[in-house]
């Protein structure tokens, strides 16, 4: 019996060690695993690109950061100290053109039109989800994103890819030194892209795509760019690439735990990535509060802050010579917000808006009852009609048009002549037709009892501005309009020394002709014969020609059309010198609240004197330096003036072509009224000459005083200080473009009463395009969403950066609650 139980105590001790040597073996095959997983879990292979969100701290309440590397070198350089021709001006003036091209525009083409992405809220609120397919799997799923740079990252990131996957090693120290060479490059280089960059009409088929093949992909957390872009810029068709973002999409997490700390983050990178985040944050401007609210002043949704200045109006101590309707700006500017009319809805778009428009967006019936009769305004169910019609052409502006073609073949419309000033425009319609023989007009009047009467001509889709002909120069340089018209502007021309008419004189281009249609031409009453005659002695001793003087018989109207004399032969046999020359230190440029005197400035003499010759016939004249702009002049950008020409239009063609007609989802036919708020050449506006567009070109008062150039090239614009609030009426332009505009006004005036003036000129849904540095975006985009803004798209490279944004079409509640 002992020896039974021995054997069976036996045989259990044989099965014990049995099983013990089962259960040893099992936990070492199990710690071998779990060390196969660590080091896997540790490859650089298997991280998921979400990786990256331990940044988004950085962004609070802001579109999710797009990081990339491979961005180019900037090229760095400075103005010429020396600016000739152009004046004087800083620094920041002088952007080297070189660096333009280099950062921000190069960078900016790449940008596809499609791109889609989910809420920021979305990625501010949940964590990265994990990943749980094999990498290679995943990468295959995305979407395309291929630029100048991309198809050599991508093709190297493929291919590192599979090496490692299929062979499962890695050189770590080679992907150290990579991977910090690639931090290097994308801590200087950040976009932000949101599906709303997509145009109107695109953002239905861009869903569908998503849908269709990579949209069952998790894509909540990582914005996709689509559309393939080839070196040059161009949409290509055979593009392919695995990668929505290169390899400087990685953080600087991901850099931490390929060296040894597996997928923990260390106590100093989790420090660094907060002070980071929290000096992102107060720099982009989200820890300031701003208290919008809505502008309370008797001309409601029309305020122009500039014109109605009712305190100072009423301190004037005379208004004979309509000092009221001149410019009377704040002391401080303001900073309330203009309110919407009652049942405001999206302009009617061109070209249809010539001829109506909603009676809602302009709600004013005075002219209608007025000038009804004429032909100016009809007021039809909930439209505005305009039947193109005026006092002087009554049967339509295109036959008026071309009724003065035909008694002065040598105007040749849109040919020798393509700028013209008319002067007491009305709701333009001249102007409206005038774009049909190819003509850009510069129209005006004043805010006075023909109730928005300039409203009307920009809700139309026609240029305007709001200004008076009383005691200061208009702000146009001298000698750049090719035709000056005036049909019955109620100007009194021929009175004080014919101080007025001696204004268009000074803006008139040498051999351009006035054209002046007017009740004195063809009516024997006495007051007209009495004008007439006054107004044919003054002619005379301006050494203005008549040319002809003819009547329009359907129209039941008369015109007499002078010309401007060409050189300086005619003041000099002038048996009296009245009107006199003005002064040898009189600046005929200068124009900005310098006030009107009775004198005329001499004409140029040489050949290579602005003025001294006609320019190129249009189109030409875009395209070609001016005659008088040569190597010797220090062009803006430091480069001899015909280069720095010619580099800024290559430039801009550029910039427009591929970023902001394809690279932006602006759907340019929904955009008419476009202002460029600082332009030096005029080479953005030459650029959208494709466009059905017309661009107001801006030279501020405090940059080079290029705008003669612009006018040479066929192109209009205007002086302004933007520390005050520009001449037009509130929602009357589509797009604004601002080139290095507002750091420079920082040092001037405060930000917070411009951007409100932007907010006062820009219609809802209309965009706002910005270039500067890194510093004025941030800025700029927390006023933006304050405002609930849509912002479609930022860039920065280095200190440079590029702001897209879209103007909400109603205010927030708040705002409206504060009237």
């Amino acid at each position: 019996m002992a020896f039974g139980r021995g054997s069976k105590m036996d045989g259990r001790r044989s099965s014990s060690s049995a099983s013990s040597l089962c259960t040893t073996t099992t936990v070492v095959v199990f710690v071998a695993l779990c060390l196969v997983g660590a080091w896997m879990m540790t490859s650089s292979t298997i991280f998921p690109l979400e990786i990256s969100s331990n940044k988004k701290a950085a962004v609070k309440e802001q579109p999710a950061r797009v990081n990339y590397g491979a961005s180019e070198e900037a090229a760095t350089g400075n103005a010429a100290e020396g600016l000739d021709r152009f004046g004087d001006t800083d620094n920041n003036d002088n952007v080297a053109l070189e660096e333009l091209n280099n950062t921000v525009p190069s960078e900016a083409e790449k940008f596809a039109e499609n791109t889609v992405e989910r809420p920021v809220e979305s990625t501010e609120e949940k964590d990265p989800p994990k990943e749980k397919d094999p990498p290679k799997e995943k990468e295959e799923n995305k979407d395309a994103f291929d630029d100048a740079n991309g198809k050599t990252e991508q093709s190297s990131a493929k291919e590192g890819g599979d090496a490692e996957s299929g062979s499962g090693q890695s050189d770590g120290s080679k992907n150290g030194d990579d991977e910090e060479k690639s931090d290097e490059r994308k801590d200087d280089e950040t976009t932000t892209v949101t599906g709303s960059e997509q145009s109107d009409g695109e953002r239905k088929d861009d869903q569908e795509e998503k849908v269709d093949g990579n949209g069952s992909q998790d894509t909540t957390d990582q914005p996709q760019i689509e559309e393939k872009v080839d070196e040059s810029g161009e949409k290509g068709q055979g593009a392919k690439s695995n990668e929505v973002f290169p390899d400087g999409a990685q953080s600087e997490l991901l850099k931490e735990s390929n060296s040894e700390n597996g997928s923990f983050s260390t106590q100093d990178a989790e420090s660094k990535n907060e002070k980071e985040a929290q000096a992102a944050s107060k720099s982009s401007g989200d820890e300031t509060t701003y208290n919008w609210k809505l502008c309370n002043t008797n001309a409601g949704t029309d305020y122009i802050p500039c014109l109605d200045n009712e305190k100072a109006i009423k301190k004037l101590r005379t208004t004979k010579h309509y000092e009221h309707r001149e410019r009377h700006c704040p002391v401080e500017p303001p900073t309330c917000l203009v309110p919407l009319p009652e049942g405001y809805k999206r302009p009617v778009e061109w070209p249809t808006s010539r001829d109506k428009v909603w009676y809602s967006n302009v709600p004013h019936t005075k002219l209608a009852e007025y000038k009804g009769h004429q032909n100016w305004v009809k007021v039809s169910g909930d439209h505005l009609l305009f039947p193109g019609g005026g006092t002087q052409f009554k049967n339509g502006a295109l036959h008026y048009i071309d009724t003065i073609q035909q008694a002065l073949p040598d105007i040749s419309w849109g040919k020798r002549s393509r700028v013209i000033l008319d002067v007491g425009c009305g709701v333009a319609s001249f102007g409206g037709y005038m774009f049909d023989r190819d003509v850009l007009t510069m129209s005006f009047a004043p805010k006075d009892e023909h109730e928005a009467q300039v409203q009307f001509a920009l809700e139309r889709g026609i240029p305007a501005i709001s200004a008076v002909m009383g005691t200061k120069r208009l702000p146009y340089p001298s000698r750049v309009f090719d035709v000056i018209h005036c049909a019955r502007c109620r100007v009194p021309w021929h009175i004080e020394g014919g101080m007025l008419l001696l204004e268009l004189n000074r803006l008139l281009r040498p051999g351009g002709y006035f054209v002046w249609s007017a009740t004195p031409v063809y009516q024997k009453l006495p007051e007209d014969v009495e004008i007439w005659t006054a107004m044919s002695s003054l002619t005379k001793s301006m050494c203005w020609k008549m040319v002809n003087k003819t009547k329009d018989r359907l129209n039941q109207v008369g015109m007499a059309i002078y010309q401007k004399a060409m050189d300086n032969s005619c003041y000099e046999k002038r048996p009296e010198n009245s009107p006199p020359l003005c002064k040898e230190t009189d600046d005929a440029d200068a124009a900005w609240n310098v006030p009107l005197q009775a004198c005329m400035h001499k004409l140029p003499a040489g050949q290579s004197v602005r003025g001294s010759k006609w320019p190129e016939t249009w189109p030409q004249r875009l395209e070609k330096t001016p005659y008088w702009i040569d190597a010797s002049h220090v062009g803006v950008y430091g480069k001899p003036g015909n280069e720095d020409f010619e580099a800024d239009y290559a430039h801009w063609k550029r910039v427009v072509s591929k970023s902001y007609v394809n690279g932006m989802g602006i759907d340019w036919s929904k955009v008419r009224n476009v202002m460029d708020m600082r332009a030096v050449y005029g080479g953005f506006g030459a650029a959208l000459r494709d466009q059905q567009v017309w661009v107001m070109n801006i030279v501020p008062i405090d940059s080079p005083d290029t705008l003669p150039i612009i006018y040479e090239r066929g192109l209009f614009g205007m002086y302004h200080d933007w520390c005050e609030s520009f001449s037009t009426y509130p929602r009357t332009y589509d797009l604004l473009h601002a080139d290095h505009l507002f750091s420079k006004l920082k040092k001037r005036c405060k930000l917070l009463p411009v951007f409100a003036e932007v907010d006062r000129i820009l219609r809802p849904e209309g965009k706002l395009i910005v270039r500067d540095n890194a510093e004025t975006i941030n800025e700029l985009q927390g006023m933006a969403k304050s405002l609930q803004w849509e912002v479609r798209m930022t860039y920065t490279k280095g200190n440079e950066g590029l702001l897209c944004v879209q103007k909400s079409m109603w205010r927030p509640k708040e705002i409206e609650a504060s009237m």
